[in-house]
């Protein structure tokens, strides 16, 4: 949830207090051995078994456990043994609070910035993807007045944030090594190609439709990887901000590729 309030002085005074709600989910599993430099999920006690592959199949098997299979019911489902056990761990360390800064006048204007970061770790070695989604359009608003979404220029975001003197908008931006390539950047300073990921570059609008945030091809299990969110929000100084509180909800969702 993102607040945002102007008060009354010599001037109105938007005091900016911006704080998202981020819903997501955790997968764990239970680890039996571990060490700062491995774990290991799940073992068995048996009498046999092996890996074998070849260029048309893989095959893991075991012999000698009991008690083994899949059962279930209307409340419950039980995989037991080790070749029942979930074969992909995806876990999240959640993005916190945010708060703006620094403070923006409703009748000079100015910009105020704020960040959260989350943690993927995943052992999948597909990896996998993160998007963003705003439960509105506007995503800040209040009931009679909004902050426009950020719109690029172009079909990619725009390398460098940019708000008209007669308007007011709101922007995000993410950065980290798994940043999907539309919001890394050439040497040229576009974005949506290159390989960099240049600091407060790439800036784009929330949308009620999803947007990939995060996108990685291999596993990055066990140390996980950091993703910033970077969001902006600028009011022109011949624009003039309604008072009030003005909130968005965004929804970040984490999916094994």
């Amino acid at each position: 949830m993102k607040n945002y309030k102007i008060n009354h002085n010599s001037i109105l005074i938007f005091t900016l207090s911006f704080f998202i709600l981020i819903f997501t989910f955790s997968i764990t599993v239970a680890q039996t051995m571990s060490s700062s430099n491995y774990s290991i999920q799940s073992d068995s006690l048996n009498f046999g078994g092996g890996y074998s592959s070849s260029t048309s199949y893989l095959m893991e098997d075991t012999l000698g456990e009991i008690a083994t299979g899949i059962s279930s019911s209307t409340n419950y489902a039980d995989l037991a043994g080790y070749q029942q056990m979930h074969a992909t761990v995806l876990s999240i360390v959640p993005a916190g609070n945010v708060t703006m800064s620094p403070n923006i006048g409703g009748l000079s204007g100015g910009t105020a910035n704020g960040s959260t970061a989350f943690t993927v770790m995943t052992d999948n070695p597909a990896g996998y993807s993160a998007t963003i989604t705003a439960s509105s359009s506007p995503a800040l608003k209040i009931s009679s007045d909004s902050f426009a979404d950020y719109v690029p220029a172009g079909a990619v975001p725009d390398y460098s944030f940019s708000n008209a003197a007669v308007a007011s908008s709101f922007a995000f931006s993410p950065e980290g090594n798994d940043v999907a390539t539309r919001f890394k950047n050439n040497a040229s300073s576009v974005c949506g190609t290159g390989s960099l990921d240049t600091a407060d570059a790439c800036w784009d609008g929330l949308s009620t439709s999803a947007t990939t945030v995060v996108s990685r091809t291999s596993a990055n299990h066990p140390s996980g990887t950091v993703t910033t969110l970077k969001f902006r929000a600028a009011s022109g100084s011949s624009h003039i901000q309604t008072e009030g509180i003005y909130s968005a909800t965004t929804t970040v969702t984490v999916v094994a590729l």
